[in-house]
């Protein structure tokens, strides 16, 4: 095998001349993502030795599982040089390490830990997945923004909008114009349709919050800003290229208060992980006690 020829992104190369699609580049950075740095250590007399260093051999079989089923050869051969190089690359690295280790490093226990470590939170999360309420109610929501608005001071002003940005030459631009100044719900869902078809940005959406940079980023520089938005309440602008549509429907300051609907997602967040917490402080409080009673514990003084 050629360990010097064969090259991911030198497509060039490839026999042929053909170029790698986009899945085969992508699965080849998967395989060295997930591609394991040491072998088994257990191989048949007939398996093939694909490259070795510093004592450390290299097995076709320990690439079992990474080549897809019906690959061509040449694919095949692309996908076994890359990764001998990468797996080269892991272990001459891996080496260097191993002869720069602190004299004062307690591997074992660093590993004991990592492995206590991973069997917890596999344990963990299953007991989640099975136990774990995840419903979080709007009344739970209100209880929690209620206890804790305060820690939600706004740091920028945030507002409710409707915003419309569109081609000055857009087909029915006179009618997008009635559609806006209509609080009439057939307007309104006409509005929706042109902004569809011919809009270049538009927000709708009356519950959405929005930071005045989100909106003011789409116009044209001073239009909108944190100190003039309150006086610009309610306005059509134009350029030489676009119609700007601007409509406040909620503002709040900074300093002031975040309204729960502004903050709901990371509410949730917060309370589900504190029931996480919770459930899993009573699991282990729950085995503990178990363990005294089947007398598989004992504390020396």
């Amino acid at each position: 095998m050629n360990f010097t020829k064969s090259n991911i992104f030198q497509q060039k190369n490839r026999p042929g001349g053909k170029h790698f699609p986009a899945w085969f580049l992508l699965f080849l950075a998967a395989i060295i993502l997930i591609g394991a740095c040491t072998n088994s250590g257990k191989h048949s007399k007939d398996d093939r030795q694909l490259g070795r260093i510093y004592g450390k051999t290299l097995f076709l079989s320990d690439m079992d599982g990474m080549l897809p089923q019906g690959i061509t050869a040449a694919d095949s051969t692309v996908i076994i040089d890359t990764y001998v190089r990468y797996w080269m690359r892991e272990m001459a690295l891996l080496h260097e390490a191993e002869q720069n280790i602190p004299k004062d490093l307690n591997l074992e226990k660093l590993v004991a830990d990592y492995r206590s470590s991973l069997i917890k939170n596999n344990y963990g999360n299953l007991v989640m997945n099975k136990l774990l309420d995840s419903t979080v109610t709007s009344v739970q929501l209100q209880e929690f923004y209620e206890k804790n608005k305060e820690q939600y001071q706004l740091e920028t002003p945030i507002l409710r909008c409707r915003f419309i940005k569109a081609p000055r030459n857009a087909p029915n631009s006179d009618k997008a114009q009635d559609w806006w100044n209509s609080n009439k719900g057939e307007g309104f869902a006409e509005l929706s349709r042109w902004c569809t078809q011919h809009a270049a940005v538009s927000y709708l959406q009356d519950s959405i919050w929005y930071n005045v940079d989100d909106i003011a980023v789409f116009m044209p520089r001073g239009a909108l800003t944190v100190d003039n938005v309150e006086n610009r309440r309610d306005f059509i602008q134009r350029d030489d290229n676009f119609v700007y549509y601007f409509k406040l429907l909620e503002l709040v300051r900074k300093t002031e208060i975040a309204p729960l609907s502004y903050i709901e997602a990371q509410a949730r967040k917060v309370i589900l992980h504190k029931r996480k917490t919770e459930l899993l402080e009573d699991l282990k409080d729950k085995l503990y006690q178990e363990a005294i009673r089947k007398k598989n514990l004992e504390v020396y003084k």
